[in-house]
């Protein structure tokens, strides 16, 4: 009996060792950017954007089965909600929407507390409503819209939670944020900013990730590309470290033609990230561009580039665990609100 005993105390001793938080500059980021893989990538979105999902409509059985996915994933990482217990939905009730006459829906969220500066926020966002099934019977599977979004969040949640079990937890809160309503007009991340569960003045960034599976209109020789947009709008220092985690680490091609403010699509208004901006946090908004499966029934799990998706996963990850640890949160220095207008 002793010998039992002496025996669980050692592995307990072990595991409590194995959560002792280490010093963060003595981690490798690259070496928990590498579990972030095409193959789980492609296994995880061949689930989410399959016929089963039924297009993920918001308020639908699609999306609430999304939404289990979600839940199921994150507990199974160990993952836990912000909300407290079982409970990693923040309800949206249909009446906040409107237009259209949507059902009673949910926001999903999941939570890694930081080691020094846990009040201190990082949010990490992606919608994974898309738009259902149409009169013909046709099912929207938005395996690049926002599938890829999606799942490439559950990878980064990952790698984040094995950095975590080897002492290096972030020095900042990370909250991963899978919005709902998306496709109604932002509406899930609305709900948010207004009914935030961490103060918004906390929150240092949102890093906001939609369509990043595809090869977009007119970038066929653009190579390892992706669009940012709005790096630059609040925060210079933001967009700065932006650019050095890329080049130190993967130098994809950042492209930002839609970052101009006089581009006629402004995309920097019509995803996620823009509730968050319109607070002065700084964001980055993470893009593909379109093409010809976009809102189509044909935007299926097989024509996503599994390899691209890697690398722009692995670059908001790496992007994310510098501004969880450095020692100050991206200065605003372009705000867009007054004392008097906030």
């Amino acid at each position: 009996m002793k010998k039992v005993l002496l025996f669980s105390l050692a592995v307990s001793l072990i595991g409590c060792k194995a959560q002792q938080s280490r010093d963060i500059s003595e981690a490798n980021p690259m070496e928990y950017a590498s579990t972030i893989t095409s193959k789980e990538l492609k296994d995880h979105l061949y689930t989410f954007a399959s016929d089963e999902f039924e297009g993920r409509e918001t308020g639908e059985p699609g999306q609430k089965k999304a939404a289990e996915y979600l839940k199921n994933e994150y507990q199974s990482l160990d993952i836990a909600s912000p909300i407290g217990n079982d409970d990693y939905y923040q309800e949206v009730p249909g009446s906040y929407f409107t237009r259209g006459n949507v059902k009673d829906t949910e926001n999903v969220l999941a939570y890694i507390k930081g080691s020094s500066k846990p009040e201190e926020v990082l949010v990490i966002s992606s919608h994974y409503d898309h738009v259902g099934i149409d009169d013909e019977g046709r099912i929207y599977n938005g395996a690049d819209d926002d599938g890829s979004g999606t799942v490439a969040i559950l990878e980064i949640a990952e790698a984040f939670k094995k950095a975590q079990e080897d002492g290096f937890g972030p020095k900042r809160s990370i909250l991963f944020l899978n919005v709902t309503g998306e496709e109604k007009g932002l509406v899930g991340s609305s709900f948010y900013t207004e009914n935030p569960v961490f103060p918004l003045a906390n929150t240092v960034a949102n890093l906001n990730i939609d369509m990043i599976g595809r090869i977009g209109e007119d970038m066929e020789n653009a190579g390892d590309y992706v669009y940012l947009i709005g790096s630059d709008k609040l925060s210079t220092e933001l967009h700065e470290l932006s650019e050095a985690v890329n080049e130190k680490y993967l130098n994809l091609n950042l492209d930002y033609t839609f970052n101009d403010e006089n581009d006629p699509n402004r995309f920097y208004y019509r995803s996620d990230h823009y509730n968050f901006a319109k607070h002065d946090i700084p964001i980055i908004f993470y893009f593909n561009g379109v093409h010809e499966d976009y809102h189509r029934h044909t935007d299926t799990p097989d024509k996503i580039e599994y390899d691209l998706l890697e690398k722009r996963a692995k670059l908001v990850f790496l992007t994310a665990w510098e501004i969880a640890n450095r020692e100050t949160r991206p200065y605003v220095d372009k705000p867009t609100l007054t004392e008097a207008g906030e």
